[in-house]
């Protein structure tokens, strides 16, 4: 636990953990709303579209504000912004609005926040604790994260439940003060804690970029990727093995049609890879990654494919909570090694650029990943399509060990012999 040795990691690591319990927890009751409001499943799709859209929209910009910018000022005006479209959340569903494009609205405010913030974010970790101990951040980080992943939307679906509003005094006792609008209203409370921790921060990076804001200034995060072929190789990989091999978007059906395991089921197999992520996370933290990092990589992108293999042959719901978890296990040791990667080979003046593109890259592997899981499953119905995803991510694995050499000679994970293997081609 040497990370948080440091108090502004420790800091920020309660306040990250409160914003994505709340976030998980949100989100489980806009969908419900949603879904309420119009009973057409094709809605629920637009909510991911209406976060997605402004990571699109606002890439170079935000990824140019984290490097011009205090990072922790970005963060905090971001979040104020969140806490507006929360309160907005909460007046659409204490009003009892049918609107739902007042929701997509709002959600599309809120994925502007987070366009802005996790760039930021991403390279505040940095400035938080020493080089030596940064790959334990990362691990620490990840554990946090799966955690809040898993608590969130269970808390969300018991506040959504539970009739608090006869508890609250006055004139929050109302009946519409219910459902949803309790989600939204712990979701602020998440959020003003969140506030107040980052508010209290003592570090103040301030502006890494120096140069006026032009196009190739702006530009300047795809340009340094795309001169550093390790680089390029770590968030390339991420992206085209999450779009072949994430079955996420299909497992109602494995639970409804394959493994009949109802409701229940669909909880449990949503939760197991972050279960596997979790114990992951914490093992790591208890025995580091020191050496072979490059040949670790490989090796958990190739596990992750032959879990998920596994997990569209099996017909038995244990043996496939078995395989996600493994899948989450290896998937958890790619994001440390990938993150660790990515902050230390990348000069403090480029790291809000490069993760902005990083960022885009992974949403793109999730939201895109499960539009590509769901065509697949049509075509050719969702076991051979989960299967066929496996293997595809095993042939991405042994095709970019042959297209980017440097990401298998990675050992050690720091900026000195990160950089060397990052350092860019000269055109």
């Amino acid at each position: 636990m040497e990370a948080f040795a440091f108090r502004d990691f420790r800091r920020y690591q309660m306040a990250r953990g409160a914003a994505v319990l709340g976030a998980e927890a949100q989100a489980v009751a806009v969908a419900w709303q949603v879904y309420s409001l119009t009973h057409r499943p094709l809605d629920l799709g637009y909510t991911g579209l209406a976060l997605f859209l402004p990571g699109l929209l606002f890439l170079l910009p935000a990824g140019h504000a984290a490097d011009r910018f205090d990072r922790r000022q970005i963060i905090l005006l971001c979040y104020g912004l969140q806490i507006f479209c929360t309160m907005a959340l909460l007046l659409l569903a204490y009003s009892g609005a049918h609107s739902v494009y007042s929701i997509y609205l709002v959600l599309f405010f809120i994925g502007t926040g987070r366009a802005f913030s996790m760039p930021a974010s991403s390279a505040l970790v940095p400035h938080l604790v020493s080089e030596k101990d940064f790959v334990n951040a990362v691990t620490w980080s990840g554990a946090v994260y799966q955690f809040a992943n898993v608590a969130g939307p269970a808390i969300g679906g018991l506040l959504f439940t539970l009739p608090l509003a006869r508890l609250l005094p006055g004139f929050l006792s109302g009946s519409r003060l219910e459902g949803a609008a309790i989600v939204y209203l712990f979701n602020l409370l998440t959020l003003v804690f969140f506030l107040i921790l980052v508010f209290s921060l003592h570090v103040r990076p301030g502006r890494m970029e120096h140069r006026a804001a032009s196009m190739r200034v702006v530009m300047a995060g795809f340009q340094y990727l795309g001169r550093s072929p390790m680089l390029l190789g770590s968030i390339s990989l991420d992206l085209f093995v999450m779009l072949l091999g994430g079955a996420v978007a299909l497992m109602p059906i494995f639970a409804h049609e394959i493994l009949h395991s109802g409701p229940l089921g669909l909880g449990m197999l949503r939760g197991a890879p972050a279960v596997g992520a979790v114990v992951m996370s914490l093992a790591l933290t208890r025995y580091p990654l020191k050496r072979h990092a490059g040949r670790r990589l490989f090796t958990a992108v190739a596990l992750f494919g032959v879990a998920t293999v596994v997990f569209g042959l099996s017909h038995n719901l244990w043996l496939s909570l078995a395989a996600l978890a493994i899948s989450g296990a290896a998937d958890m040791n790619s994001v440390i090694i990938r993150g660790s990667l990515l902050q230390l080979a990348t000069p403090p003046e480029m790291r809000g650029r490069v993760s902005a593109v990083n960022a885009l890259f992974i949403g793109a592997s999730n939201e895109l990943g499960s539009f590509e899981s769901g065509l697949t499953a049509q075509w050719w119905g969702a076991i051979r399509a989960t299967i066929l995803g496996g293997i595809g991510a095993l042939a991405v694995a042994g095709l970019w060990a042959t297209l980017f050499p440097s990401l298998s000679h990675i050992d050690e994970l720091t900026s000195d012999s990160l950089r060397k293997l990052a350092a860019p081609r000269v055109a």
